[in-house]
């Protein structure tokens, strides 16, 4: 695929409920966003860098949301959808995936900063496309799928200290 070059153009999609989640849950630690961002763009051209975020009703999250901004991140928001049984449900793959593939005429990397297995057929089109495809996530806690799916993989387990907090 594309060789990387410093007139290449990306962009950074980045799962935060999937960096989150993974970071919580193995390291007990939260991501460096500013470390992330810096690593996904590799002196490259950035073109635009999207943080996907759910909106939880946390008294620090408007202030998670505001660094994100500061870093260089727009972020995209979502609300928590509460249903009758009492469940919750939140997720931006959707979202994601329709930003990765409206962006793909416009960069000739797209970097997903997640572990999430989903994002496997995504990597296949974006590449079928002619856009290398680069997975950022928790090698212990990402889907063979999508690490098999993209072009190059980091495992942000092996550099804790650019990536957590």
């Amino acid at each position: 695929m594309n060789d990387i070059h410093p007139d290449q153009r990306v962009a950074v999609l980045a799962d935060s409920q999937n960096l989150y989640h993974s970071a919580q849950s193995v390291y007990s630690r939260n991501i460096d966003y500013s470390g992330l961002l810096e690593e996904a763009v590799a002196d490259r051209s950035l073109v635009r860098a999207i943080a996907y975020v759910i909106r939880a009703d946390s008294p620090e999250e408007e202030s998670f949301f505001e660094a994100l901004r500061d870093i260089g991140f727009e972020t995209k928001i979502k609300e928590i959808k509460t249903f009758a049984d009492g469940s919750k449900k939140a997720d931006w793959d959707l979202g994601m995936s329709l930003d990765a593939v409206s962006l793909a005429s416009h960069v000739d990397t797209v970097v997903l900063c997640t572990g999430d297995g989903d994002f496997a057929r995504l990597c296949s089109h974006l590449r079928h496309e002619g856009v290398r495809v680069e997975a950022m996530g928790f090698g212990n806690s990402a889907a063979d799928e999508l690490i098999e799916a993209a072009d190059d993989f980091v495992d942000l387990a092996e550099e804790e200290e650019t990536f957590l907090l």
